[in-house]
């Protein structure tokens, strides 16, 4: 049996693997699903300090604390950049890495530098309603979330640290010698997508595995079922 780690994206907590985690547990695997710091039920440790840092750590504790090897390691949105900062730091512990509709940075860049500019404008602008400190979530409609998740995805959201997609990673290198790494890209949004250019960036290279979803931006929650598939497939 396989395991893994899902790590969720902004504005979002571990509860979004519900699903996903479910179907894989049922046959047998190991599942963790870990909330970052200033988010869903830690969202009252948020204060200023809370960056990417913060969040490579908590991840990097849970493969210290449950003594993980052999990973599939899955980051979904801002995770793309939560996973790759861990798996550069300890790529021998991870057998394949999965980017569900996620940023895929290089060194020294921030989620800030590769999102669409007007995003990254409008998440600037709406931290000042909440002090600076954090980025209010947009409504689901913005992540063409199905009907059936709109109102839970609303009301489990919480406001997500600037500070975490204003720094930039630095990187070794060494998360580059994972041999499997999968791309999945959610097709369906009503407005540019961030994400169409990691996919087009990645779809024609043999070293990586590439699936496109007709789902909106949250493809663990409109296509749970294909995504159990996939991260399945990874760790075969």
């Amino acid at each position: 049996m396989a395991t893994f780690v899902l790590v969720h994206g902004a504005w979002s907590g571990g509860w979004c693997y519900g699903r996903v985690a479910d179907a894989l547990r049922a046959e047998g695997h190991r599942v963790f699903t870990p909330t970052l710091t200033g988010q869903g039920e830690r969202s009252h440790l948020l204060t200023s300090a809370v960056n990417l840092s913060t969040h490579i750590a908590d991840v990097l504790g849970v493969f210290q604390n449950e003594e993980l090897d052999g990973v599939v390691l899955a980051g979904h949105s801002y995770g793309g950049m939560v996973i790759t900062g861990v798996a550069d730091r300890i790529p021998e512990k991870i057998a394949a890495l999965v980017y569900l509709d996620a940023f895929l940075p290089e060194n020294g860049q921030s989620l800030f530098d590769i999102n669409v500019p007007a995003n990254t404008q409008r998440f600037i602008a709406s931290a000042g309603d909440v002090g600076g400190l954090a980025v209010p979530a947009p409504p689901a409609a913005f992540f063409n979330v199905n009907a059936e998740d709109v109102e839970r995805v609303d009301r489990l959201a919480t406001p997500f640290p600037l500070g975490a997609m204003a720094e930039r990673l630095k990187l070794t290198g060494a998360h580059e010698s994972v041999a499997r790494r999968v791309y999945v890209h959610g097709t369906v949004l009503p407005r540019q997508s961030p994400f169409k250019p990691f996919y087009e960036r990645v779809k024609n290279d043999p070293a990586w595995s590439v699936h496109a979803l007709a789902c909106g931006h949250h493809v663990m929650l409109d296509m749970p079922i294909e995504t159990a598939a996939i991260l399945r497939a990874a760790a075969a």
